[in-house]
């Protein structure tokens, strides 16, 4: 990626200082294949020679064949896209050369049907924040423990049929947030994709997953109560039946325990850790597509 850096990007509090973290996250981004580009004549000698010792240069290219653009705001550093819209943001160059190593995924999915009305908006690479809607509380805090345990920021809002029962809404939503993570994770590039189990006092979730395009589900559970709280425990399993089949996944899930309320949410928690090293991301792994297919669906 060519990224066109500012000069007041770089400078620091006085000519012979450069921006916070800025050797770090300059030498970074080369490592990482990416090709800087700024006017070295606007730099002091100082600022040069700290720049020389990490061997960070700018590179030859037209400075118009930019991908990225780094600019300046009020004190902080802002990355821009070719339509000079922001994108990342960050007060150092250590977490912005993060950021632009690894941009955050996003997904935003509506679906309207005669049964459900639903918005999801997520971030894979978010920190738990949530606020979930679907008309079922119970249901509302399983979702929450994905959002929390996953580190995923998950926004849902669902309208749904509840009038008639709770099946349309517990499957809809299922299906969308599939989706929604599903085109999230794009190429999946990059990701772990495997991820691994969760105790709950005295329940037990072993729970596998692998985002292997190939959709697949294999439960193991029962449950003695016809509901928990306003959510039928006989939903568990096709939440995560319909869950899978569109986040075209292979999941395995078995749990066993004395309390339907652990074990159900010893699930969801299970999943949302599993979630959570799976699509996880690191520099060892950046540019790696972890199929010897080379092709992840």
């Amino acid at each position: 990626m060519n990224i066109r850096i500012s000069t007041a990007s770089l400078i620091g509090e006085n000519d012979d200082m450069l921006w916070s973290g800025a050797l770090y996250g300059l030498k970074r981004l080369q490592e990482m294949d990416h090709q800087l580009f700024f006017i070295p004549d606007d730099l002091s000698k100082q600022q040069l020679a700290l720049l020389g010792n990490e061997e960070i240069s700018a590179s030859d290219m037209d400075p118009n064949a930019v991908d990225l653009q780094v600019i300046t705001d009020n004190g902080i550093l802002k990355v821009m896209d070719t339509n000079g819209a922001e994108i990342e943001s960050a007060k150092n160059w250590i977490i912005l050369s993060t950021k632009i190593c690894f941009p955050s995924r996003k997904a935003f999915l509506q679906r309207t049907t005669s049964e459900t009305d639903i918005e999801i908006a997520l971030n894979l690479d978010g920190t738990g924040e949530n606020s979930i809607d679907t008309g079922l509380d119970f249901y509302d805090h399983m979702l929450e423990q994905i959002a929390k345990h996953g580190l995923i920021d998950l926004n849902i809002s669902c309208d749904g049929d509840l009038n008639i029962d709770e099946h349309h809404t517990i499957e809809d939503v299922a299906i969308c947030l599939g989706q929604a993570i599903n085109q999230a994770l794009g190429d999946k590039v990059g990701i772990q994709r495997y991820g691994f189990t969760l105790p709950m006092d005295e329940s037990l979730a072993e729970v596998a997953i692998d985002f292997s395009g190939r959709p697949f589900l294999k439960f193991n559970g029962e449950f003695q109560r016809n509901m928990v709280g306003d959510f039928p425990t006989e939903m568990t399993q096709h939440f995560f039946y319909s869950l899978t089949m569109n986040l075209k996944a292979t999941l395995h899930i078995s749990v066993q325990g004395d309390n339907d309320h652990h074990k159900i949410e010893a699930c969801f928690k299970g999943l949302a850790r599993c979630l959570r090293t799976a699509v996880s991301r690191n520099e060892r792994i950046a540019n790696i597509l972890p199929s010897t297919k080379d092709l992840l669906e």
